[in-house]
Order: C-alpha cells, then structure tokens, then sequence
C-alpha cells in the first residue's frame, strides 16, 4: 500500500472518485445508488441515527480530521509553523483566503436563506492541492510546498473552528463535558504505549476514540470534532506511527469514498441562466477569490516583516502557485455543502457541482501556473554559466 502515500495517486483518485459519483447519479442506477445512501444504520442503543452517507460524514471523516490535526500539531511544535516568524506569512495568506472568498459569495447570494453558505468556498483540500503539486511542480524550491502545507494546515484549523461554531445545533452540554475527560483520557494513554503493554493500550485508546466520538455527536457538534481533538491530544511519538499507519487508508478509501457519495447529485436540467447565485457563489469564489485573498495577504505579510527579512521574502511567483492550487476546495468545501445545505435542500446539488466546477477551475489554472514556473526555474538552473 506505500503507493497510496504518493500525493499524485491520492488526487487522481479523489478525482476519479468525484467523477464516478456524479456519472452514476445521472445514469439508470443513480436512484438506486441515491436509496443506498439514504438508508439508515441506526445504533439505537447509543442513541445514533444515522443514515450511509451521514456514517461517511461523521463517522470516517472523522479520521480524515485525526490525521489533519496530528498534521497541524507537528507544524506547529516542529514545523514550518512552529515560530511567529514562520507562521506570519502562511497565516495571513489564510486568513486572506478565507475572507475574499467569503465576500465573494456574499456578493453574488444575497437570500437571506442561503447566505449561511459563505463557509463552503473558504476551504483548501490538503492532499488534492499537494498532488497537483506534485504531480507538475518538478524543479520547483521545497518553500513551495513548505508554504502550500502551512496555508493548507492554517485553512483547515479555520475550517474546523468554522464547523464547530457555525453548524452546531441543539447543542446538549451533558455529553459534551462528559467527551472531555474521555479525551484527556486518551491523550494520557496514548504517551504509555510502549513495551508488552502497547497492545492493550491501543485497544483502550481506540475505545476510548470510539467513545469520544459518540459523545461529541450525542452532543450536537459535528462528529469530526472529535477526530481534532483526539489528534491534537495523542502523543507526538505515538501520532507519528498512527499518522503513517493511516495515511494510504485515509488517501485510498475514506477521501475516495466520501468524494463518490458526496458527488452523487443529479445535474440540474437547466441552462447556465436557470443556475441559482450559491452555484455562481461558490464556482467563482474558489478559484477567483482564493487568489486574490491568498496573494493579497502573502503581500501584506511581506509588508509586515521587518525589512532585514524582506529579502528573504517568498518570490510573488511562488506565492501565485499556492494561491492557485489554494482554490481546490474539495473535500472540505463538499462537506461544508453538506453541512450548509443538507440534502433535500434545493440548492444542496447546485452546491456539490459548483464545488466540483470550481476546484476543477482552480486545479487547471493551478497546474498551468505551476507547470510554467517550475519550467522556469528548470531553464535558469540549466542555462546558468558554471563557475
């Protein structure tokens, strides 16, 4: 399975996966397909009602958000976050990246019944924006992808205090205390796992995960909150392996499958003019107002250095290739769709399909401005006289 590490294969088989889901929807099976989704696997006895999709949602997205935020611990105790210094620029780029987009969407959806919307193009999808990268960016400097993965991790922690706060519902206090020393709990098992004991100490974690997980959606917050908060509690010694551990299951299975059940939408049976302003919203916000936020606060950051460092500073060039590849939403942006306008809703399909439109927009855009300056670099470094 080492080859479902490789950051290319992860995003062609998001990819694939999207375009398989919304194929089938739109072929003779898709009702059946729909039938499956919205069935329900109920665990009475713990108080889950749960239909497929929703166990895709909360349940394996959780894992996604574990390793997300293990991800996010490492950059920022040993990373390229780990300093002041080194988040400045990342962290306002971020910041930039969330707004502009937001403010774009707010430009063009002006119901008051959709605008709860706005969080959907504010995402940046980890694992597809790095495969772009990988996949065309050879000969680029490794500040590149430094800076892409900081943006990236940045975006995600704004994501998920997005969803904690935004989307929670009902929220019910009583489990919600009682998650908290199950977390504790779990982070202080998890730094004795060592030794013949390790065993039994990963079969109480992951009981005591499963556990945390129930609670937090007992409790009205999103279920993947659970998955942050264990993963910001795990040792780091024992973060690393699981990390490694689950990654090809995470790049191979869990994004795969979520990106197919998520994209399984029937395309509206209207032209370009019949499309609601939440599929303009979100189609245009991703791939335009990710870069114009993105390199607007990478400059602004840049201002804010003292000027010793400004020389030091990222090339505009390169920042233009994070804030291209920084407009793939995906699988965050779907999930924000989900959670925003959850199906029946009438624009929860226009939404999938314009988070679909819109990464795909900033993916091509991302790749011809990635391919042209990583050929660039491979021309200067190959026509430089030698010494």
């Amino acid at each position: 399975m080492t080859f479902l590490r490789s950051e290319r294969v992860a995003a062609v088989l998001l990819v694939l996966a999207a375009a398989l889901g919304v194929g089938l929807a739109n072929s003779p099976i898709g009702p059946s397909l729909a039938t499956v989704r919205d069935a329900h696997l109920d665990l009475p006895w713990l108080g889950l009602e749960l239909s497929v999709g929703h166990w895709i949602t909360d349940g394996l997205l959780a894992v996604f958000f574990f390793l997300a935020a293990i991800e996010l611990r490492h950059e920022l105790t040993h990373g390229e976050l780990d300093t002041p210094r080194k988040a400045l620029v990342p962290a306002i780029a971020a910041v930039g990246g969330v707004l502009v987009p937001a403010l774009v969407y707010l430009a063009f959806v002006r119901d008051p019944a959709l605008v709860d919307g706005w969080p959907i193009p504010t995402a940046t999808d980890i694992a597809f924006a790095l495969g772009v990268l990988a996949l065309v960016g050879r000969g680029l400097p490794s500040r590149v992808r430094a800076l892409l993965l900081a943006l990236a991790v940045i975006d995600d922690l704004i994501a998920i205090l997005l969803i904690a706060v935004l989307f929670t519902r009902d929220l019910q206090l009583v489990p919600l205390i009682a998650a908290v020393p199950v977390v504790l709990a779990f982070g202080f098992l998890s730094y004795r796992v060592r030794g013949r004991a390790a065993p039994v100490v990963v079969a109480a974690l992951i009981a005591l995960g499963l556990a945390a997980w129930v609670l937090v959606h007992l409790s009205g917050i999103h279920s993947t909150i659970a998955g942050v908060a264990l993963g910001l509690a795990m040792a780091p010694a024992v973060a690393g392996p699981t990390r490694h551990a689950l990654e090809p299951w995470s790049n191979g299975v869990i994004l795969p499958v979520f990106a197919f059940t998520a994209s399984l939408v029937v395309i509206p049976a209207v032209g370009i003019s019949g499309l609601s302003p939440v599929f303009w919203g979100i189609a245009i916000a991703l791939p335009v107002g990710k870069l114009i936020g993105i390199t607007g606060g990478a400059l602004i950051a840049g201002r804010l250095q003292p000027k010793s460092e400004r020389t030091a500073a990222i090339p505009i060039a390169d920042v233009l290739v994070v804030a291209t590849l920084g407009g793939i939403g995906f699988t965050v942006s779907l999930l924000m769709n989900d959670l925003a306008f959850s199906a029946p809703h009438p624009v929860n399909a226009e939404g999938t399909l314009a988070v679909l439109c819109g990464s795909i927009c900033a993916a091509l855009i991302g790749a011809v401005v990635t391919g042209l300056r990583a050929r660039a670099l491979r021309r200067r470094t190959h026509t430089r006289p030698a010494l």
